[in-house]
């Protein structure tokens, strides 16, 4: 069972964050959380971002409206949800975690990026956090095919076009070693980090809806 050292606060949080832990609970009907402080810690570099060319079709089709923070509280649901997958068959995600991202992006420290059918259904996404020009990346789901990886994309465009210069992945999984995801020892993870926390970056700097070209523009652009 996790043990629950103190109340999950948007600023205990943040200053996890800065210093290169963030929780986990073992279940869901665990109220309890632990701190992840892991040897070897999975990133994604921007500049190094692969985007497979049929991905890039499915952006640049259109199949899905992308927008951000539209429905935080729903993401971080979906994320939770158990899957057939034997990786995602119970969450991480418990009660306690769900209302301290959420109450942590009420304060505007935390985001989404949501995926809509053309229904208006979500359809996929992912949810993270925000600190100086770090991105902490914590959890993406799919309810139709390709939805979080194009989320991922976009996710991607905005820190790129935004001056971000960390995206961290926690640990490096098969569906993001396809997009170049790595895995580097703690060390030089915290420089990574350090060097981020002071700069200034701009989640919004294209709005709540960025045009699929755009996205790709950015993706694609040379540094």
């Amino acid at each position: 069972m996790s043990v629950r050292p103190e109340p999950l606060t948007p600023e205990l949080l943040l200053q996890a964050y800065a210093r290169g832990y963030f929780p986990m609970a073992d279940r869901a009907d665990d109220p309890g959380y632990y701190w992840v402080y892991p040897h070897y810690r999975g990133i994604l570099p921007l500049d190094g971002f692969h985007l497979p060319r049929r991905l890039a079709r499915v952006v640049r089709s259109g199949r899905f409206r992308v927008v951000a923070d539209h429905d935080f509280a729903a993401v971080i649901a979906a994320c939770a949800e158990p899957t057939d997958h034997p990786l995602r068959q119970n969450t991480w995600i418990n009660d306690t975690i769900r209302d301290a991202y959420i109450a942590l992006h009420r304060l505007g420290f935390a985001h989404s990026v949501e995926c809509y059918d053309q229904d208006g259904h979500l359809a996929g996404g992912l949810y993270g956090v925000r600190l100086g020009a770090a991105f902490f990346g914590e959890s993406m789901f799919s309810r139709q095919a390709e939805a979080s990886k194009v989320a991922l994309v976009h996710l991607v465009a905005r820190l790129r076009a935004g001056g971000f210069t960390l995206l961290d992945t926690q640990f490096v999984t098969a569906h993001l070693k396809q997009f170049g995801a790595t895995e580097i020892p703690r060390a030089q993870y915290l420089e990574l980090l350090h060097d981020a926390l002071p700069r200034s970056a701009d989640f919004y700097c294209f709005g709540a809806e960025v045009p699929p070209a755009l996205a790709l523009q950015s993706i694609t652009q040379t540094s």
